[in-house]
């Protein structure tokens, strides 16, 4: 999110939301099912809806090499129906109920919602049960979804340009590590894949040891764990051994560096650092580092690149955060005859000045504060409050880090920063791409 504001202003906004957020911690309970099932209730009656949602640990990385995709394409195939839900009928009950819908893939889980109104409470625990215990995996589905799926990959990263660049990138960065490849894998090998592989994927991996339901709204405690108990506690838990890629990307010392000739009208850079996984210590800081580079009009990337030296039309950092590793991104579109070296240079400039100066009080205090409204915004809706105690729990088994883990953003030094720099964003550590028009292609 952009924020651009006075520091006055942010640290007003920042007091306030300090104290909205002490005087509203998020209170839940949580418990298992016999089967494995980890149950997470939160109530909030300020509004009559109720959200409930289930999270599946899979993701592209549980995939194998041969036969990537999967994970998202049970993303699409969760929606076909099930023993007692008729092909196509899954949003339409929800849209009759008036509620909402929808579901989303990473690299390391799959994530299904639906919000509602609270008296639908039962309609939305009894749906998802239906996708864990009778989901139609049969041919039709699976002929259906197949099509859906590879016209997807070929709109989202064949024909939009640059949006190949997770999938270039990736193969580069990732030589050991299923991260090497995206989330919605290649087109031909879910061509290629048997109806019962795509059985033994949801024998495997969709099964309550392998997921976290969480209910968030206007809910009764007791009549609601009644229901999840009617609904799930019968659903036999999974015998089969669940595959967690235990491969770990050696450290690297050497720059890669590549050309793509894409699509595009103009040309662009992307480079990508290695950096630890979620929830360590240094991903803290490396987040703020991005966040210091580009988050908002007065971030050093904005100011120095596209501002004051007029060197690129956008600049960006983000943070790819994986559970088992991470990757931090920079891009920058060129202005209009800017050479890339140029602009690369200028990037590079940038993070030495971090690697090399401490930031200033004013930007660190500026950087607690965007991060501190984040921390509120990201959870004042249910459906942001139920989605991140599911992802808690899931990668960390603490949900209660939708409470504490803004301590680990306030905590991080102008000193972490310049650290974080300095061991991650080093040239020997990183993928270098430009993208080149396939016009100037020889």
């Amino acid at each position: 999110m952009k924020i651009r504001t006075l520091l006055l202003t942010l640290c007003l906004l920042a007091s306030t939301n300090i104290m909205f957020a002490q005087a509203n911690k998020i209170e839940f309970e949580e418990y298992d099912l016999d089967n494995g099932l980890h149950v997470i209730l939160h109530q909030d009656k300020s509004s009559p809806l109720a959200v409930v949602t289930i999270t599946y640990h899979v993701g592209s990385k549980n995939e194998r090499p041969e036969r990537t995709g999967f994970a998202h394409f049970f993303e699409h195939l969760m929606f076909e129906g099930s023993k007692n839900i008729s092909r196509g009928e899954y949003p339409k009950i929800v849209d009759r109920a008036g509620g909402t819908l929808n579901a989303n893939t990473t690299w390391d889980r799959t994530y299904f919602y639906e919000i509602l109104p609270a008296n639908e409470l039962e309609l939305g625990l009894w749906l998802e049960s239906e996708r864990l215990l009778h989901l139609n995996v049969d041919s039709i589905g699976v002929a259906t979804q197949k099509k859906v799926v590879t016209e997807e990959i070929k709109q989202r990263e064949d024909n939009q340009p640059y949006m190949s660049f997770q999938r270039e990138i990736g193969k580069r960065a990732f030589k050991v590590h299923p991260y090497r490849w995206t989330v919605l894998g290649k087109a031909e090998h879910i061509m290629a894949a048997t109806d019962s592989d795509y059985k033994n994927f949801y024998d495997e991996f969709y099964v309550p040891n392998n997921a976290v339901l969480t209910v968030v709204g206007d809910i009764d405690f007791d009549e609601t764990k009644k229901l999840i108990e009617k609904y799930y506690g019968s659903i036999p838990r999974g015998d089969k051994e669940i595959y967690r890629p235990n491969l770990v990307e050696p450290i690297k010392h050497q720059e890669v560096r590549d050309t793509i000739y894409d699509n595009v009208q103009l040309p662009a850079i992307f480079q990508a650092y290695h950096t630890p996984k979620a929830g360590t210590k240094d991903s803290y800081a490396v987040e703020m580092l991005a966040t210091l580079l580009s988050g908002g009009e007065s971030s050093r990337f904005y100011t120095q690149l596209v501002d004051k030296k007029q060197l690129a039309i956008q600049a960006q950092s983000f943070p790819l955060p994986y559970e088992d590793a991470g990757l931090a991104l920079t891009f920058a579109l060129p202005n209009m005859g800017v050479e890339l070296q140029d602009l690369e240079a200028a990037m590079d400039a940038e993070i030495e000045r971090v690697q090399n100066e401490l930031i200033s009080d004013k930007e660190l205090q500026k950087l607690k504060n965007q991060f501190e409204a984040n921390h509120v915004s990201s959870n004042a809706n249910l459906d942001t409050r139920a989605y991140n105690l599911a992802i808690n729990y899931l990668f960390h088994k603490d949900a209660n880090l939708i409470n504490t883990e803004i301590k680990e953003y306030l905590a991080v030094t102008k000193e972490d920063i310049m650290r974080v720099a300095k061991k991650y964003f080093r040239k020997d550590n990183r993928v270098v791409l430009y993208y080149l028009p396939k016009l100037q292609q020889k």
